[in-house]
């Protein structure tokens, strides 16, 4: 269950930040905003690059535009005492681009001048809570204050609570967040994501977490043939391709994989590439003597798709 804490810089791959202009007039149009924070940048790299999740785009587009909108009334003095409340629940299964988007939210928060920095501080349960008495506290504090101008992202969220067990501790890790999510909401958000049913449960049993999210996002899954276009594009940053016959032997696979249980839409993708390009490996391996050329090192061949276990037994994972 759970990964590594990590830390993900705001500035998308290939863009510069917006430049400062302090001697620019506040903005009056929707243009003005857009050109001076060029966060239109950052939604049509969101198009560009993740496949598939239309109404996940349209949300993001529409939170996009109420912020613009709040950056106008704001230079009218028509803003409200408080900013807006960014935190937000991003539910849906393994693998359908939640950590991503989330990214992409810091970004255009700190080019609207929501965050100081922009960057996301993706975290687990145990990165969160102690095994002791005293450890929780000193846990997430750090954890917070490293995301603090930021973005903190927990997945798995609903692991924080655990009622069956008396003697966890994440229950305090709870609480000091809601003090945070309340106070300091104009220098982090918070985005809580899982699964869409343990997302249900966990913000009845925490109507205080439930209460302060502001923004509800449901994550699809992904269609076989976006899942298709997405392993077309994980070959090609890789700088391989499918062979003769390859894409047709990788669609058969994938419409046995997403029948089968622990499925996980882009990730199981990724993994199946990585098993078809160590079966590439293993058969240019075996013949040592063969000058092996670019077109060779690069394709993947039927035979490197159809050796999976999915084709040789139905309910093989």
């Amino acid at each position: 269950m759970a990964q590594p804490l990590y830390t993900i810089p705001g500035a998308a791959a290939g863009a510069a930040p917006a430049a400062a202009a302090p001697a620019a007039a506040p903005a009056r149009t929707v243009a003005e905003v857009l050109a001076q924070s060029q966060v239109e940048s950052v939604l049509d790299e969101l198009d560009r690059d993740l496949v598939g999740l239309a109404p996940v785009k349209a949300r993001i587009r529409d939170i996009a535009a109420l912020l613009v909108v709040d950056k106008l009334r704001a230079n009218l003095g028509l803003g409200a005492a408080a900013g807006p409340s960014l935190h937000m629940s991003f539910t849906g299964n393994p693998g359908t681009g939640k950590t991503t988007v989330a990214l992409r939210m810091a970004q255009i928060l700190h080019r609207l001048g929501y965050l100081r920095k922009g960057h996301l501080v993706a975290v687990t349960r145990d990165d969160l809570v102690g095994q002791y008495i005293g450890h929780t506290a000193p846990k997430t504090k750090e954890v917070l204050k490293k995301a603090m101008g930021g973005v903190l992202f927990i997945d798995e969220a609903y692991y924080l609570y655990r009622p069956e067990n008396e003697r966890d501790y994440g229950q305090e890790a709870i609480e000091i967040l809601l003090q945070v999510m309340e106070n300091q909401r104009d220098d982090l958000v918070v985005i809580l994501a899982g699964y869409h049913d343990r997302m249900e449960t966990f913000f009845r049993s925490n109507p205080g977490l439930s209460s302060r999210i502001a923004h509800h996002i449901d994550f699809p899954d992904y269609a076989a043939d976006e899942l298709l276009q997405i392993g077309s594009r994980m070959l090609d940053a890789m700088n391989y391709r499918f062979g003769a016959g390859a894409r047709e032997a990788f669609e058969q696979y994938l419409a046995r994989r997403i029948a089968q249980p622990h499925f996980a839409n882009a990730r199981s993708v990724r993994n199946a590439l990585d098993r078809a390009r160590l079966r590439q490996a293993s058969r240019l391996f075996a013949d040592r003597d063969r000058v092996l050329d670019a077109d060779d090192l690069t394709t993947l061949a039927p035979a490197d798709i159809l050796a999976s276990r999915v084709f040789a037994a139905p309910a093989a994972v």
